[in-house]
C-alpha cells in the first residue's frame, strides 16, 4: 500500500510523469489483462482540426468504437475555443453514453446520452459552423436514451450521424 501523499512508482507513466495505463484495451475501452491482444488505442492527448475530429469520430463510431471516438471528441472539446466547448463536450458525452450502452450499463448510457443531447443542443451555433444539425443530433440522443431505458435492444439503430 502506498502511504498517503506518496507517489506510486509502479504505475505506467508518460515522459512527463503523468499516469497512463499502458494495458491493452478492448473495443469498449476496458483494460484487458497484461499480455492479451487489444484494439489499437487512440492517443489520449490527440487534438485534431475540427473537421478532421468529426470525420475520425464518425469513422470510429461507425466501426463500433465509441470509447475511442470519445477520446477524439474530448481532445477537440478541451482544445477548442470557449464558445465551442458545449458542442464538443456534448458530442463526447454522447460517445460515452454509447460506450456505457456497449458495456451493458443501461443506467449510465441513459444518463450520458441525455446529458450529451442537452449539451449538444446548447452548442447549436458552434455545431452549425461544422455542418452539424444540433437539434437533429440532440433528438437522436434523447430517442436513443428512451430506447435504452425502455429495455430496447442495446446497440439497435446504429451510431449517430454527426453530419447530415
Amino acid at each position: 500500500m502506498t502511504a498517503p501523499g506518496a507517489r506510486r512508482t509502479d504505475r505506467d507513466r508518460d515522459p512527463s510523469g503523468r499516469a497512463r495505463n499502458a494495458r491493452p484495451r478492448d473495443a469498449s475501452g476496458r483494460p484487458l489483462p497484461p499480455g492479451e491482444a487489444g484494439v489499437e488505442r487512440v492517443d489520449e492527448d490527440v487534438v485534431l482540426a475540427p473537421d478532421d475530429a468529426l470525420a475520425e469520430a464518425q469513422r470510429l463510431l461507425d466501426g463500433g468504437y465509441p470509447f475511442h471516438a470519445h477520446e477524439i471528441l474530448e481532445g477537440a472539446w478541451k482544445a477548442g475555443p470557449d464558445d465551442e466547448r458545449p458542442f464538443w463536450k456534448g458530442l463526447a458525452q454522447l460517445a460515452v453514453g454509447l460506450t456505457h450502452e456497449q458495456r451493458g450499463n443501461r443506467r449510465g448510457a441513459v444518463s450520458l446520452l441525455r446529458r450529451g443531447a442537452d449539451t449538444v443542443a446548447e452548442g447549436a451555433s458552434a455545431a452549425a459552423r461544422y455542418g452539424v444539425d444540433a437539434p437533429r443530433l440532440a433528438g437522436w440522443g434523447h430517442a436513443r436514451a428512451d430506447a435504452v431505458e425502455g429495455d430496447g435492444e442495446l446497440g439497435a439503430g446504429g451510431p449517430p450521424q454527426l453530419r447530415g
